[in-house]
């Protein structure tokens, strides 16, 4: 029987990404994305439910996620759901589920407004932009902000 485990989701950073190493020098980057759903209720009233679903990046994706995202950003998140189970320390069976990404567009929006967009703004497909990292001319320049592997030529292009 064949099988398929695969997430698409857009939403919008409940928080500025947590950026960390594992003892192996692996970058890791953790965040949370608000995505919003609208509807009809059997009898017609408007609604809306906010998901906050939590996202796992690693390698240099993390450390591009940790530079350029923060609150409030909108974010396209590809990747596959993973659960897992632990033990707190006073002894508590605790588990999650998660999406371990797999590529991280970020988004904008189509109005180029300053500041971070709320998520009531990044709510339609139609009204965000893209932003391309391969673009030169668009992409800020690289800092390499807490990454232990040297400074990055700026002319290379993003490794995704």
């Amino acid at each position: 029987m064949a099988n398929l485990n695969r997430v698409f989701l857009i939403g919008n950073l409940t928080r500025d990404p947590e950026l960390r190493y594992i003892p192996s020098g692996s970058a890791v980057a953790t965040f949370t994305l608000a995505i919003n759903r609208f509807y009809k209720s059997q009898s017609g009233e408007k609604k809306e439910q906010t998901s906050f679903i939590r996202v796992v990046v690693w390698g240099r994706m993390a450390e591009v996620c940790g530079e350029y995202l923060s609150k409030g950003s909108p974010a396209f998140v590809e990747g596959r759901l993973q659960s897992r189970d632990w033990q707190t320390q006073d002894g508590q069976k605790r588990s999650t589920v998660e999406v371990v990404a797999d590529r991280v567009q970020f988004l904008r929006m189509g109005d180029k407004t300053q500041g971070a967009p709320s998520a009531k703004q990044a709510s339609s497909p139609e009204d965000i932009e893209t932003i391309n990292l391969n673009d030169e001319a668009e992409a800020p320049p690289a800092n390499n902000k807490g990454s232990e592997k040297g400074s990055a030529n700026a002319s290379e292009e993003a490794p995704f």
